[in-house]
C-alpha cells in the first residue's frame, strides 16, 4: 500500500458505494494506517458483532487492547457472543464514536494459556492491566483485520484497507 507504514501486504482505497454519498474519487486526503492504530488502541469501549445460530445478529459492547495491530477482547464461555464465535467466527468490532469511526471485519481466533506462546498472553494482560487496571486472563479472541473502514470527516476522508489473509 503506497504510502502507508507497516500496513502488511494492504490495500488502502475508497469505500466502494453509492455516488450520492460523496466519497471522493481521488486518493487525495485518505487516512492513514496510523489512524486506525491510535484510535483502536485508545477507544475505552468497542462494540462487536457475531452471527447468532440462526444467522441473526447479535451486538454488544465489549472491552478490548489493541496489539501487534490485532484487536484482542475475551468474554466468559456462556455469553452470547463467544457460543456465536464457536459457531461462526466471523466478526466486526467497531470504536465507540459514530463520527470518528473505525470498523474492522474479521475472524476471531480464540487464544488460550495452552494453545499460544505465554508471552503472548502477558502482554495482552499487561496492556488489559494499564488501560482498565485489571488483568484479563483467557480466553482472548484476535481479530486481525481483514477488511477495515474509517473516517473522521465523512466522506472526504473515507477510506479502506483490504488485507490478503490466508
Amino acid at each position: 500500500m503506497a504510502g502507508d507504514d507497516n500496513d502488511e501486504g494492504a490495500r488502502r482505497s475508497r469505500p466502494e458505494t453509492e455516488r450520492s454519498y460523496g466519497i471522493p474519487e481521488s486518493a487525495d486526503g485518505m487516512l492513514s494506517w496510523e489512524f486506525v492504530r491510535e484510535k483502536m488502541a485508545n477507544e475505552q469501549n468497542y462494540w462487536v458483532v457475531t452471527t447468532r445460530p440462526d444467522g441473526r445478529p447479535h451486538a454488544r459492547p465489549t472491552w478490548g487492547v489493541w496489539v501487534d495491530d490485532t484487536f484482542h477482547c475475551g468474554g466468559g464461555e456462556k455469553t452470547r457472543w463467544v457460543r456465536n464465535l464457536a459457531v461462526e467466527p466471523g466478526i466486526t468490532v467497531h470504536r465507540e464514536s459514530g463520527e470518528t469511526v473505525v470498523i474492522i471485519e474479521g475472524v476471531a481466533e480464540r487464544i488460550d494459556a495452552e494453545t499460544v506462546d505465554s508471552t503472548l498472553v502477558e502482554r495482552l494482560d499487561a496492556a488489559y492491566e494499564g488501560k482498565y487496571g485489571i488483568q484479563h486472563g483467557t480466553p482472548f479472541f484476535a481479530v486481525r483485520p481483514e477488511r477495515v473502514f474509517a473516517w473522521s470527516d465523512y466522506p472526504t476522508d473515507a477510506t479502506r484497507w483490504e488485507f490478503d489473509r490466508v
